[in-house]
């Protein structure tokens, strides 16, 4: 329970902190008054993210909030009541990716937080982390990077905004290339834009340069339906390899 100044405890919880997006994110908010009578102005649950800001040659991390929902409207509390408020809220079909095969998903930290407005003033309660899994098409092509010789390296959020997205931030996850890939590019960075029906993939690689030539950087986007088999899902990753390797990269 946090308590807060005013006296007033508030506590949320949530039915499974294990989600995918477009799911549903099922709690209740709990929360005690304090030793007076309050007017309470409204309770809302906000999903935060943080995210990693470069500012010239420094980086530092800030906290986004990438949905506000709203739980409660104005109500009178009374001293020392008890009162539970459950909630449903649709998760964000661009929420990031937070954890794979049940295990976090390392540089990814997300998380949900209750907001009481109270006498004019705004305090949070306890942040409760939130675990989101792939969607099925996600989870078969990162399967599908790991079978073709592909090793995870990093995750993290950035600030920007990107063609297609509608977030402040994108995810970024990377990889050491390996295997037949490691002549072509010495990393691949991964970015998923997730809708209803399908989703774009973008891939950034770090393209090895050849005798006359310095490295840089390759670019390829495809699109991907939630229908797709998986081996279509594999191919459509092939494929976009295998442009960037030829140098013919697009974004």
């Amino acid at each position: 329970m946090a308590a807060l100044g005013s006296g007033v405890e508030v506590d949320t919880v949530l039915r499974d902190p294990h989600v995918r997006p477009g799911e549903t994110l099922y709690g209740e908010v709990r929360f005690r008054g304090g030793s007076s009578d309050h007017k309470v102005e409204g309770i809302t649950v906000d999903f935060t993210a943080v995210v990693e800001v470069e500012r010239g040659d420094e980086e530092h991390h800030v906290t986004y909030s990438f949905l506000r929902a709203p739980v409660s409207g104005p109500f009178d509390l009374r001293a020392g009541e008890a009162r539970t408020l459950p909630f449903a809220i649709p998760v964000p079909w661009e929420t990031p990716v937070s954890a794979i095969g049940g295990r976090p998903l390392p540089g990814m930290r997300l998380g949900v937080a209750t907001e009481l407005a109270l006498a004019g003033a705004l305090d949070k309660g306890d942040l409760d982390p939130l675990h989101v899994a792939p969607l099925p098409a996600q989870d078969h092509l990162l399967g599908a990077l790991m079978r073709i010789g592909f090793h995870f390296k990093r995750a993290d959020l950035e600030r920007g905004t990107i063609r297609g997205s509608s977030m402040p931030f994108y995810q970024e996850i990377e990889y050491h290339a390996g295997s037949e890939w490691r002549r072509h590019f010495s990393e691949l960075e991964l970015t998923f834009i997730a809708g209803p029906h399908s989703m774009d993939v973008i891939l950034e690689a770090d393209k090895r340069g050849g005798f006359l030539t310095s490295s840089h950087d390759v670019y390829n986007r495809f699109r991907v339906g939630y229908g797709d088999h998986p081996g279509a899902v594999e191919q459509a990753l092939r494929d976009g390899l295998a442009s960037m390797a030829r140098h013919r990269g697009w974004f």
